[in-house]
């Protein structure tokens, strides 16, 4: 490789490692529905208006229903709970209790981060 090619490189490099999961590509939540083994134990970014809050403090729970054009899922949340009127995008953990069979059981969906709160719908 040539010398003045090398700075260049690793500042584009450097850039694209740097942006933020919110810049990745959005995975429609009925993809996840449809085939959850294809997506146990993965990171997704999902995008979507949060609906139907649910908090038990007694055993510290919180969670939310996450609907796109696509679809709605329950995600777990160690945060507090997004405001409901607002179109989130979080970064989250696709898992599954047990796969027999090629088919997924108890599909959970963990927030990792959140990105934004903002456009109100």
């Amino acid at each position: 490789m040539k010398p003045w090619l090398t700075y260049p490189l690793l500042l584009l490099t450097m850039l694209i490692a740097s942006l933020p999961a919110s810049a990745q590509a959005i995975t429609p939540i009925n993809e996840i529905i449809a085939n959850p083994v294809n997506f146990d134990g993965q990171e997704v970014t999902l995008k979507g208006l949060p609906k139907n809050p649910t908090r038990l403090p007694l055993i510290d729970l919180k969670s939310y229903i996450l609907e796109d054009s696509s679809g709605e899922i329950t995600v777990l949340t160690e945060s507090e709970l997004p405001k409901m009127s607002e179109t989130v995008t979080i970064r989250a953990l696709v898992k599954s209790v047990a796969i027999v069979k090629g088919e997924a059981l108890g599909l959970t969906v963990t927030e990792l981060e959140r990105y934004e709160q903002r456009q109100k719908i």
